[in-house]
């Protein structure tokens, strides 16, 4: 029996329920007076080749040095951004994407999000992905989590539940992407899809960290009984 988007959302929702993505200090922002959705595109950059732990410390000391925002970072020295950042692996890169992509918001935007926010998603997609150290997963997290706009978002856990589960589907990202985009717009609106999207991604990082692993723990996986990998592993 092969398995649909609306179908996988269904059971992942029914175990796991809503989660909420992305985190963000709100209160922080508030008392700064800064934007909320430039942390999540921090930990976008930041959570790449990382575990998300490593980026809750890195956002941390951007906190507690007070530049967790366009402004600060595009003006704080980049020996001291790397050091603020060194938890999350790879410091000198990200710190200069970081550098590299809040002079970009000045210098086109005025640092004013809503005015990058604003335009066609596909537009908004291909400006990013023009900027260095940018890819899809990192642009559409991007757009759907900061942007709030519905965009799917593809990860190697995606990939990986892809290939176990029956799924009408083949396994690049713009496939995946596709594919779960046209299926999941058959039954949800397009002022439901924000959340869809945003809670099916959450759903399947859990899912992949908790059960479809590389090596997976199949016993208590809400999909097992849909999945030829366990199927064949128990034959």
């Amino acid at each position: 029996m092969k398995i649909t988007p609306q179908t996988l959302y269904q059971i992942l929702n029914s175990r796991f329920g809503s989660l909420d993505w992305w985190p963000m200090d709100k209160e922080y922002h508030t008392k700064k007076g800064s934007d909320q959705r430039f942390e999540v595109i921090v930990g976008a950059i930041l959570t790449q080749n990382t575990a998300w732990s490593n980026v809750e410390k890195a956002i941390f000391s951007l906190k507690s040095q007070k530049v967790l925002d366009i402004d600060s970072i595009s003006k704080v020295g980049i020996k001291k951004l790397q050091k603020l950042i060194k938890s999350s692996g790879f410091f000198n890169q990200k710190a200069e994407r970081l550098k590299n992509l809040t002079l970009y918001f000045k210098q086109n935007y005025q640092g004013d999000l809503d005015h990058f926010f604003e335009k066609d998603i596909n537009a908004i997609r291909t400006e990013l992905l023009s900027l260095n150290g940018i890819g899809p997963e990192t642009a559409d997290s991007i757009i759907l989590y900061a942007g709030n706009l519905p965009i799917f978002v593809v990860d190697a856990y995606t990939k990986r539940i892809c290939e176990r589960l029956p799924m009408d589907t083949k396994i690049s990202y713009e496939e995946i992407q596709s594919y779960f985009e046209k299926e999941l717009e058959k039954s949800y609106s397009k002022d439901e899809l924000v959340k869809i999207y945003n809670n099916l991604h959450a759903m399947i990082v859990i899912l992949g960290k908790n059960y479809c692993k590389k090596s997976p723990k199949c016993k208590g996986c809400p999909l097992n009984k849909y999945c030829n990998y366990y199927k064949n592993s128990n034959q």
